[in-house]
């Protein structure tokens, strides 16, 4: 283990170690928060929550949900082909609320790195990540949870979690595993294919796919397959319809679904590839995680998609791609000259 850490805290200038430790405390924050930004969004989008206020950033034309009858009324009056469903505006809103507080810690990361005097690129990057990710956010519902909208943010969230997660490893006291420097085109790719199995869930997801196939390994066994890959793959669908609930045929969500499980079958095997190359403690790492997320994909497959599993399913893929971020990190430490083999 080693520790990739660019502040020193300097026990001879306090002033400069409570600064280094109060950009770490906010960075922590962030972190926290924005994980629970991802995992949120993934709930909110499993119990058909997106649209939950039909307006943007209020609901229904207010900061909370309507809940006394005279802003049910205003509400109604608002919006009368949207009717009042409180727990997904809820949820919806919840959403909403942590995403803002993320936003809110963004701009102090970058005021406490400038007070600190270190380097204020990451922080910035991370801003703007977080200010377009509001945008994206406006946009799903404006647009009506148009899937190229809906698969973005997603993709946003998991970008702005995995840079946060690299800041954090890199300004915090954090001991990391150690891993070769030879690994890092090997993780490179596994990192590529991750973000593009990613938005390959998100692309299922937004699409409701996710149960075209009830059955495994094959699609609708007792029938006759069909795949439709250019329409479910049809990145140039209309602007204006109401996509909540989807508006493919049947054989394009097959063709997405199918797609999504080949991907994941890809992942595994440039994953299980690493795994037998890594050492001890980051072999034992990858390969858990691996496995739990290939396990929770197929409980998704046999409970129909349970909400529970499907929201762990998402997280889990969060902790798989900052799995390989942090193995990345292990890669840069200088003292590394061999991989030591179990």
């Amino acid at each position: 283990m080693a520790r990739f850490n660019d502040m020193e805290l300097d026990s001879e200038n306090p002033t400069q170690a409570l600064k280094a430790r109060s950009l770490r405390v906010l960075v922590g924050l962030a972190l926290i928060c924005t994980v629970c930004v991802v995992v949120l969004g993934a709930y909110t989008r499993l119990v058909d929550a997106g649209l939950g206020c039909p307006d943007w950033p209020g609901c229904y034309g207010q900061i909370t949900v309507p809940d006394t009858d005279e802003e049910r009324a205003r509400a109604e009056a608002l919006y009368p082909n949207a009717p009042i469903e409180p727990f997904k505006a809820w949820v919806e809103m919840i959403h909403r609320y942590v995403a803002t507080f993320l936003g809110l810690l963004a701009i102090g990361i970058v005021l406490n790195a400038w007070w600190s005097k270190t380097s204020i690129v990451t922080p910035l990057v991370l801003l703007a990540i977080v200010i377009v990710q509001g945008a994206f956010g406006a946009w799903t519902v404006t647009l009506k949870l148009w899937p190229q909208v809906v698969t973005a943010h997603l993709l946003g969230g998991f970008a702005t979690l995995a840079l946060i997660w690299w800041y954090f490893l890199k300004i915090g006291e954090i001991r990391i595993p150690t891993v070769s420097q030879r690994l890092r085109p090997h993780l490179h790719l596994l990192a590529l294919c991750i973000v593009l199995q990613i938005a390959l869930g998100g692309w299922t997801s937004s699409n409701y796919a996710a149960l075209a196939c009830p059955d495994f390994p094959t699609c609708n066994v007792a029938m006759e397959t069909v795949f439709d890959f250019g329409a479910g793959f049809n990145v140039f669908q209309d602007i204006g319809p109401n996509y909540l609930g989807g508006e493919m045929s049947s054989e394009a969500r097959v063709a997405i679904h199918m797609v999504h499980r080949w991907g994941a079958y890809v992942v595994m095997l440039v994953g299980l590839v690493l795994v037998f190359r890594l050492n001890t403690v980051p072999r034992a790492i990858l390969a858990t995680v691996l496995v739990v997320q290939f396990g929770l994909g197929l409980a998704n497959i046999w409970t129909s998609l349970a909400l529970p599993i499907a929201v762990l399913h998402n997280a889990m893929a969060a902790v798989l791609l900052l799995t390989v971020v942090t193995f990345m990190v292990g890669t840069r430490q200088d003292e590394i000259k061999t991989e030591v083999r179990s």
